[in-house]
């Protein structure tokens, strides 16, 4: 194992990496911009190295910045989280030349499955389902056309090299595609330096459901379990469930199977996630897209298999073997997460600003991820992102029960927060009956 391990993300992001990999008896070092001075990652780490100024670009986004960082703290390997450039197949190569280890899939993988269109062809090829759509980038409004009158609409307009829920519109007809087109278009140059779009057929009425993976040294990818990231708002994910309510255990493994497909065929190693759509009216999945990093709501499946998932990244990379069986992985209860945001809970507008009071719940079954403490500045340069609430019950009634106790002994005060969003919710009807898809909170909110 590794002596050292440079955490090149931050908030509870990092806190989170610092913990497991303390407590694997390995020195954290973290990296933090001028604005995070003071939040509790920086102090809580082994040591701290300041990379720049509160501007991403500047400092998390930073490759040179963050490697420089890596060299004068002498660590031996870089855990990059998840946002900022734990998707950047560029600096995971600069990572590798320089002699250090990458905790995350290979440089090629993160190419691969981070161009949406080339990730699509890619599975289809390996036998996962895809849903309708282009096979190459959309080069004009003309282009653009002609396909759709092959697809249908609605259509889906995608940035090709976009994530996390941006960049992506919905063309309900033939008027409107070309403004959704330019509109996506042009976002995806500004934004992922890429324009490239591509069109695929949009279904009304969705589940998002996702499979985390883990792909291990000797080659073998294992779906550790699903989880229902169906609660959105703008195509954001807000709140995740394991397992999901819509997924029998027939259809659990079929989307097993096609999950360990779409690692293996690019030899995927480490955690990663596949993201599918399931069209509730058919029952059938399509591939969606495959995040090649931890995602956010990777806590509720720790919760429920009891893994560190931090612990098995770290291990692989390390080419060591993982600590469990990974032919007889068992998921046990239900877990749900809550992503706490400092944010509106009307129109979730980002709403920074200094916290006042911070107040964390606890007991049986509940876990908090957090950045913040009381005191703490929300500035207006990251992710809105404040701390996860998670909950883990022995079934689902009782994860809702646990939900709404611990919800009600969470506090926040200083900057807007979503904590009265999540009261709503466990309370809706459709939520709590789990017949909802992703249309719940815009309906909520009509």
């Amino acid at each position: 194992m590794f002596e050292s391990v440079l955490v090149a993300n931050r908030g509870e992001i990092a806190r989170r990496i610092i913990r497991t990999v303390q407590r694997m008896g390995v020195r954290a070092i973290a990296v933090y911009s001028e604005a995070d001075a003071d939040l509790p990652f920086v102090a809580e780490a082994d040591e701290a190295v300041l990379i720049g100024p509160a501007a991403p670009n500047e400092s998390y986004r930073n490759a040179h910045a963050v490697l420089e960082a890596a060299r004068q703290s002498a660590a031996q390997a870089v855990h990059p989280g998840y946002g900022f450039l734990s998707e950047n197949a560029a600096f995971a190569a600069q990572v590798v030349e320089a002699g250090l280890a990458w905790v995350g899939p290979s440089p090629a993988a993160i190419e691969q499955m981070g161009d949406k269109i080339r990730a699509r062809n890619l599975v289809s090829a390996a036998g996962v389902p895809v849903s309708r759509g282009t096979a190459s980038p959309v080069q004009d409004v003309a282009a653009a056309l002609a396909a759709a009158r092959d697809i249908g609409f609605p259509l889906m307009v995608k940035a090709s090299a976009g994530g996390g829920g941006m960049g992506m519109s919905v063309a309900a007809d033939e008027d409107a595609l070309p403004g959704e087109y330019e509109k996506i278009s042009a976002f995806a140059g500004r934004m992922f330096g890429d324009s490239a779009v591509l069109l695929e057929r949009y279904f009304p009425s969705v589940r998002h459901v996702e499979v985390q993976v883990l792909g291990l040294a000797d080659g073998r990818v294992v779906a550790l379990g699903d989880r229902d990231c169906s609660v959105q708002r703008r195509n954001q994910k807000l709140v995740e469930e394991t397992p999901s309510p819509a997924v029998d255990d027939e259809l659990r493994q079929q989307m097993f199977k096609a999950a360990a497909r779409a690692g293996e065929a690019v030899g995927y190693r480490g955690a990663g996630t596949v993201e599918c759509l399931l069209d509730t009216a058919s029952g059938e999945f399509v591939f969606l897209e495959m995040n090649t990093r931890l995602q956010v709501e990777h806590t509720i499946t720790e919760m429920a298999t009891g893994l560190d998932l931090v612990e098995q990244q770290l291990l692989v990379a390390a080419e060591e073997p993982v600590t469990f069986d990974p032919d007889s992985v068992r998921s046990s209860g239900h877990a749900i997460e809550m992503r706490v945001n400092a944010e509106d809970p009307r129109r979730f507008l980002p709403g920074p600003g200094r916290i006042t009071v911070w107040e964390e719940p606890s007991g049986e079954g509940v876990r908090v991820d957090s950045g913040y403490v009381a005191g703490n500045l929300v500035t207006p340069h990251y992710d809105s992102l404040l701390a996860k609430l998670v909950v883990h019950g022995v079934d689902r009634d009782d994860a809702l029960a646990r939900a709404r106790t611990a919800l009600a002994g969470f506090r926040v005060e200083g900057p807007k927060c979503n904590l009265p969003f999540f009261a709503e919710l466990l309370e809706n009807p459709e939520f709590v009956s789990g017949a909802y898809d992703t249309g719940l909170v815009a309906r909520m909110r009509a």
